[in-house]
């Protein structure tokens, strides 16, 4: 059996409990009333069984109807004790056995975290015992120590509900910790992708511009001038890249298209499924572009992962009669007839000249 602070503390609440009820029951006179007695022990006992074990595998805090039921035993079994005996012997050991045993009931209310109850229980205790006993003698007689053990549960309690607090949030910070820690690693790991892609594709290129001294031929010129285009796109777009998107790219710029990219967080919650058919959707837009230039852009937007906007060759920025292309791809996967009714506006020279006003996003 595995020991825990919850069968620790209720082994100790059910020992001392059984300790009162002996005390309770080793008369050295016998009660006038020995059947109220024997009740008012028994009632004791059924309350700090339930009160201890009440609900207690699902959650430390008591159920309500235990609390009552507590409350409702502290206000009798000091009568009860009291009445099963001759006023002579209600100060005798035995008889003050319920100040001690009532004392532990309002420990285990504010265990349990039923603290005004715990602390009902506790002044209907002192009430009674100081009514029967008197004050100065109910506090000699074990009231002090009762006071006591609640003033020392409440304060562990708040201690221990506090350093469960604290606990959590160091465990939040680990986690967070630990996320930061895989997210460095994984853009590190990122890094040296890049690294090895830039040299695979740069290393060739510079490799011969060193060995001719900057005399290129027209071919290594164009291909210099695609590398640097591809490690640009690399540095800038990578999340918006494939395959396919990489060769419509390269495609397009050889047939004089300016291609600029640009990744800022439009693929943030957006599944890999999704992202896989919109570089699909981007590469077959980049298919059908002859001239001019291309933006391609991935902004932080609600609806739109992609934005691509051409001009044609010779406009300027502020012209948008200058616009060829204006073409949104969704985060999420559009109906078929919105779709449709995209094509449309992305075929259409009056769409593009309005949507060119406000710029790609």
């Amino acid at each position: 059996m595995r020991l825990t602070v919850r069968t620790v503390a209720t082994a100790l609440a059910l020992g001392f409990a059984v300790y009162f009820v002996a005390r309770a029951l080793w008369w050295i006179q016998t009660p006038a009333l020995p059947l109220l007695m024997l009740v008012a022990i028994a009632l004791y006992v059924a309350v700090v069984v339930i009160a201890v074990l009440a609900d207690a595998t699902r959650r430390v805090r008591m159920p309500l109807w235990a609390g009552i039921l507590a409350m409702i035993a502290a206000y009798a079994i000091p009568g009860m004790v009291s009445f099963a005996l001759d006023p002579q012997h209600r100060a005798a050991p035995f008889a003050t056995t319920y100040i001690g045993a009532l004392g532990l009931l309002a420990v285990v209310c504010v265990v349990r975290r039923r603290f005004v109850i715990g602390w009902i229980v506790l002044g209907e205790l002192a009430i009674a015992s100081s009514s029967f006993l008197g004050v100065l003698v109910a506090l000699e007689l074990g009231l002090v120590g009762s006071i006591m053990w609640v003033v020392v549960a409440q304060l562990l309690v708040l201690f221990w509900d506090r350093a469960i607090a604290d606990t959590e949030r160091l465990a939040g910070i680990q986690r967070a910790v630990s996320a930061w820690h895989a997210t460095q690693q994984v853009r590190q790991r990122e890094r040296r992708l890049r690294t090895q892609y830039a040299l695979a594709v740069a290393g060739p290129v510079l490799s011969r511009t060193v060995a001719a001294h900057g005399m290129l031929t027209d071919e290594e010129r164009l291909s210099a001038r695609l590398a640097e285009g591809r490690l640009r796109d690399e540095l800038r777009g990578a999340s918006l890249l494939n395959d396919a998107v990489r060769t419509a790219i390269e495609a397009a710029r050889r047939r004089g298209v300016a291609v600029t990219v640009f990744d800022e967080g439009g693929f943030d919650g957006v599944d890999e499924q999704r992202r896989g058919e919109i570089r699909d959707e981007l590469a077959s837009v980049l298919t059908g572009v002859e001239e001019g230039r291309v933006i391609i852009r991935a902004a932080h937007d609600p609806n739109v992962a992609v934005t691509v906007v051409g001009r044609a060759a010779g406009g300027n920025s502020s012209d948008e009669d200058s616009v060829s292309l204006w073409h949104e791809i969704p985060r999420i996967a559009a109906a078929s007839g919105a779709a449709e009714s995209s094509a449309a506006r992305d075929s259409s020279p009056a769409g593009g000249g309005e949507a060119g006003g406000e710029g790609p996003r």
